[in-house]
């Protein structure tokens, strides 16, 4: 039987699943404007953007199973599920960290056509929702004490300074 959450697990659960929409149409629209403008770098940060998804849906998920109540195979609860949440969003922050540099170096040394300018807007829009949502997570996380929220909230600014 899962117990109801903690009113701070419930404000990171909606943050979670607020993160995982915000990713998955900032991936839409950075893809289709990154396509359509010629801009390779927004086309790589959509692609960053749906992994972002997998790395909201991973303290979703910890902040609902360290939500449960402790059972026999668990008796202290389930309360590491949130620091392991929050090792692996740093893990995937180290890995697209190395991907976009990987990605960055191979494109520096290949020509392309420029973008266009309104990619540079697309940008811009893009720094301010991440950044916005970043702080709004941190607030949750500073009031919730939570590690894997916490980590959300970096993973989200780190995208912002990234785009």
């Amino acid at each position: 039987m899962v117990a109801r959450p903690a009113p701070r697990l419930a404000d990171g659960t909606r943050l979670a699943a607020l993160g995982v929409l915000v990713n998955a149409l900032l991936a839409v629209v950075k893809g289709i404007a990154g396509i359509v403008g010629n801009s390779y770098a927004l086309v790589a940060d959509a692609v960053e953007s749906v992994a972002d998804i997998g790395g909201s849906l991973v303290v979703w998920g910890s902040l609902r199973l360290s939500a449960r109540s402790p059972d026999d195979d668990h008796p202290y609860g389930h309360g590491k599920a949130e620091p392991l949440a929050a090792a692996a969003v740093g893990m995937m922050l180290c890995g697209a960290a190395l991907g976009i540099a990987v990605k960055a170096i191979d494109q520096i040394r290949s020509p392309h056509h420029a973008p266009k300018p309104y990619t540079l807007l697309v940008l811009v829009v893009v720094i301010v929702v991440k950044e916005l949502l970043a702080r709004r997570v941190f607030r949750v996380a500073a009031h919730g004490h939570s590690q894997a929220v916490h980590a959300d909230a970096w993973h989200h600014r780190a995208d912002a300074v990234t785009s």
